[in-house]
């Protein structure tokens, strides 16, 4: 029997290897800004189209290359960095393992031009699919210029299963984020389709903070600083009144490094205790240094990942740091009094612990409800028969339309609910509506409500292309971070859709001159910063998830406003809005929106 075991050729060799070191054009981004700060570069350029598919060029004005060197550095396991295993306890630089330019050199076009101080030439060489097609002398500058072109060209699979422009780009500016903070000494440069996105000039941390993310960050940083003969912390958290909703500003840094560490991230939230909200995270800027022995990189690729070799007393060092920033800068309560029992029983009379009762009794589902409403459960529900209206006979309700928009169309209301004494409603502690019912009488929580119709409005707006908009007397200029900005222009006819009027300027500047009419006196800023920093997060690019994603997060917008009295026909109207959606029973997040309560239930609690 022949032998079957046989050793691969290296260009598939490197094409599996790439499969772990470069999952999109962001892997390659990372890889070569960080060769180019191992260099020594303090001035590096990226210039990326269509958001790297097409070309990911990097320059440095670093040590650059000899030509035995420029040849060589495309070989798998070729590093500058290493000699000895010994060595990998020592590492600082951000690469080692000698797998990059291989792994990209072999699903892509790749062109290296580099020249050392005090040589006339540099090498210029080219490279397709691990094949070195071309070596020649150039005249080029000093340091390196390493172009990648038509990524994943002999990889037809892999180039499929990228994403759309917009989500690929918001991954580059992630890497070049975290490499452009973790140096904050070095000049960097973004080019996205001959667009300059970032310039940012060499300063210290703190610039680099406001720098990248805006003016409005530099009053939001708290310092830390910590430091022991294990290891210094030092850094920044933001503010806990700017914690978000959603995951995007947590960085941490292991001898600038960007690491992920759930075990350390779990030390800075406990240091917020009672400061956030469970549901919220805040943001933080934080640099660990330590001595390379007592940390282990070499586990993953792409080398986030990290092990401490005493990782409890990195826990409690980190911990301890933060809680003392926020305790200098008087951020924690310093009293904290025993209230009297009187003042605790006044608060829970006004202001009541929120708890859901079931609907009906206590064996009710959710699957036990119609899946939409229709004319007869309307009517089902609120008919109250013709003794308790004092009225004759009742005409059947229109059929509610099924397009989220409110019941009434065209001025007219539903036959049933003419005048104001057919339904007997009124408002409970401002924020619930009671109505009678045939079978006993339905609360209705008023924000949630709020929250469903402007949902489904939405949807229906970016379904159908338009919604009402409403000219602001005042133009509003906002100034937005790189990531927003590129998010903005990706969702810009969705956000037309909704009744935005936006005018993106030079820069990263939009005017806003109009806002949807839904939106009330909500301020243009906060309103589109909070629908920016929901879509920038959500979990897929498909056409229906972003005008979900976006449809919620106006919604939410609404329901997070204090609630306000209504008048009979204002809590009318607000009824007829809600059965004329889809889903008149649940919120966008699955909260019950309304509860019934049968004569059984209050004949029970009477005792009858």
């Amino acid at each position: 029997m022949s032998d079957i075991i046989r050793l691969l050729p290296d260009h598939v060799a490197n094409q599996i290897a790439a499969g772990e070191v470069v999952q999109r054009p962001a892997s390659v981004v990372k890889e070569l800004l960080e060769n180019s700060v191992d260099a020594g570069a303090m001035q590096i350029t990226l210039v990326v189209k269509d958001a790297g598919r097409t070309l990911v060029q990097v320059t440095d004005d670093g040590q650059g290359m000899g030509t035995t060197d420029a040849r060589s550095c495309f070989e798998r396991h070729a590093t500058s960095k290493i000699r000895t295993a010994e060595d990998l306890q020592t590492v600082r630089t951000n690469g080692f393992r000698g797998e990059a330019l291989a792994s990209i050199a072999a699903i892509a076009q790749v062109e290296l031009r580099t020249r050392q101080h005090g040589h006339d030439l540099g090498t210029r060489i080219l490279i397709e699919g691990s094949r070195v097609m071309a070596q020649e002398a150039v005249a080029c500058p000093v340091g390196s210029t390493l172009l990648v072109r038509s990524l994943f060209y002999n990889v037809p699979a892999r180039r499929q299963f990228l994403k759309s422009d917009a989500v690929e780009m918001k991954h580059v500016l992630e890497e070049f984020q975290r490499v452009a903070l973790a140096h904050p000494g070095i000049r960097f440069r973004l080019v996205s389709n001959e667009q300059e996105v970032f310039h940012l000039e060499p300063g210290n941390e703190r610039q680099r903070i406001v720098h990248i993310l805006g003016r409005k960050y530099d009053e939001r940083l708290v310092p830390v600083e910590e430091s022991t003969e294990f290891i210094r912390v030092e850094g920044f958290i933001l503010k806990p009144e700017f914690a978000k909703r959603s995951r995007g500003e947590q960085y941490f840094f292991v001898n600038r490094r960007f690491i992920r560490s759930p075990y350390l991230e779990h030390a800075v939230r406990k240091a917020f205790d009672e400061l956030v909200a469970k549901e919220n995270y805040p943001g933080w800027f934080l640099f660990l240094e330590l001595d390379p022995a007592w940390i282990d990189i070499n586990i993953h690729p792409t080398k986030t990942e990290i092990k401490f070799r005493d990782d409890r007393a990195v826990y409690a060092i980190v911990h301890a740091a933060v809680r003392r920033a926020l305790g200098r800068f008087n951020i924690t309560p310093s009293l904290d009094f025993e209230p009297e029992p009187a003042l605790l029983i006044g608060q829970s009379a006004t202001n009541p612990v929120p708890v859901e009762p079931p609907i009906g009794s206590g064996r009710w589902r959710p699957q036990d409800l119609p899946a939409k409403p229709s004319a007869t459960g309307w009517q089902q529900l609120f008919d109250l028969g013709n003794e308790a209206m004092g009225q004759r006979n009742v005409p059947d309700p229109a059929v509610l339309p099924e397009t989220g928009m409110p019941a009434k169309g065209k001025g007219e209301r539903s036959p049933d609910l003419e005048g104001t004494g057919n339904r007997p409603v009124f408002q409970l502690l401002g924020r619930y509506i009671l109505a009678q019912v045939k079978s006993g009488f339905v609360v209705v929580d008023q924000q949630r409500a709020l929250e469903r119709i402007r949902y489904e409005q939405a949807l229906h707006a970016m379904e159908q292309g338009g919604s009402a908009s409403q000219a602001l007397l005042f133009p509003v200029t906002i100034e937005l971070n790189a990531p927003d900005h590129v998010l903005l222009n990706s969702i810009l006819p969705e956000l037309h859709a909704l009744g935005f009027q936006l005018t993106p300027l030079s820069g990263r500047t939009v005017v806003v001159n109009g806002m949807p009419v839904e939106s009330d006196s909500e301020d243009p800023s906060e309103l589109l910063a909070h629908l920016l920093e929901q879509t920038h997060h959500q979990g897929g690019a498909l056409k229906t998830e972003r005008h979900a994603t976006l449809a919620r997060s106006m919604a939410r917008s609404a329901a997070t406003k204090p609630p306000k009295a209504l008048g009979t026909a204002e809590m009318h109207d607000l009824i007829d809005r809600l059965f004329g959606c889809r889903m008149p029973y649940f919120t966008p997040g699955g909260r019950p929106i309304l509860i019934t309560y049968g004569p059984k239930e209050l004949d029970e609690r009477f005792g009858h």
